[in-house]
């Protein structure tokens, strides 16, 4: 799981085990991000439509843009304006994209979950020197 900024550069990235869903993730990928300042906004797909996920983020004072499911029982929640920020979240397809060029977090040789963090961070890293 990672959180990009608003030009694809990482933020956060964490790890975790496969069952898990990505709602549950969101508060440990934002507690272990490489910044001190909260983003204002998080930009999402579909999964991230979760009230309580909206509640939990709107206490911290973070902004959840994700498009409902189509399934949806309760009233929505977001409206059209702030799904135009939806649009852009192909930056985050792209830090991906990016992560992806390292052999090492493709193919996962690293046995220990605490070693593969430490090469996703690294990757991150890089990532964050090559663009700034």
């Amino acid at each position: 799981m990672a959180i990009a900024e608003r030009h694809g550069l990482p933020i956060s990235a964490e790890i975790a085990s496969g069952p898990r869903h990505e709602t549950k993730l969101v508060n440990d990928t934002l507690a272990a991000r490489f910044v001190k300042k909260l983003p204002r906004r998080l930009i999402g797909d579909r999964a991230y439509d979760s009230d309580g996920l909206d509640a939990d983020l709107r206490s911290k004072g973070i902004e959840m843009i994700a498009p409902h499911r189509a399934r949806r029982r309760k009233a929505k929640t977001q409206d059209g304006r702030a799904l135009r920020r939806y649009r852009r979240r192909w930056l985050v397809e792209r830090l991906f994209a990016w992560l992806m060029r390292f052999r090492r977090l493709v193919t996962r040789y690293e046995r220990k979950a605490e070693n593969f963090l430490g090469m996703l961070q690294l990757g991150c890293a890089v990532i964050l020197l090559r663009r700034l």
